[in-house]
């Protein structure tokens, strides 16, 4: 019996193309599609595979997808939880811890973000929050009244 040799499956770069050689590091679900026609037009057709194989394999690969979505979720709103946190800390006086021998003791005036991560300000310079120590509110200063008669 003769049997007839697998077509190449077409991939999303083209190799003709010098300029754009670096391969995928991710496979998407095109991607297993593809692997999983060609496993089903390579099979012996006298001995086939077993479809519980094919669900197996398919099932896999859906909650991998699902744990790639679900990491990336998380960390973007680990993000907005930290930015959330920084806008909370505005017109709070705070200590940081700077190194093992300095803190800084100040009023938070601004909250910048650098490199995707919120930095607070305090005495017109940018710390990270990992140094922080305590918060606690700013006392507001006592105006002096005067009585009229």
């Amino acid at each position: 019996m003769a049997t007839s040799s697998i077509s190449s499956v077409s991939s999303s770069a083209d190799l003709t193309d010098t300029t754009s050689r670096v391969p995928l590091q991710v496979l998407g679900q095109d991607d297993f599609l593809k692997l999983l026609v060609a496993q089903l037009s390579a099979q012996d057709p006298l001995n086939p595979q077993k479809d519980t194989e094919f669900i197996a394999q398919m099932a896999q690969f859906s909650a991998l997808e699902q744990a790639k979505s679900m990491e990336v979720n998380i960390s973007a709103l680990r993000t907005q939880q930290t930015f959330v946190q920084a806008n909370a800390l505005l017109g709070r006086e705070v200590s940081l811890q700077i190194d093992k021998d300095t803190t800084v003791q100040g009023v938070v005036s601004a909250v910048n973000i650098e490199a995707g991560t919120p930095k607070i300000v305090v005495n017109d310079q940018a710390y990270d929050m990992a140094g922080l120590l305590s918060v606690s509110l700013v006392q507001p200063q006592s105006a002096t009244q005067t009585s009229q008669p």
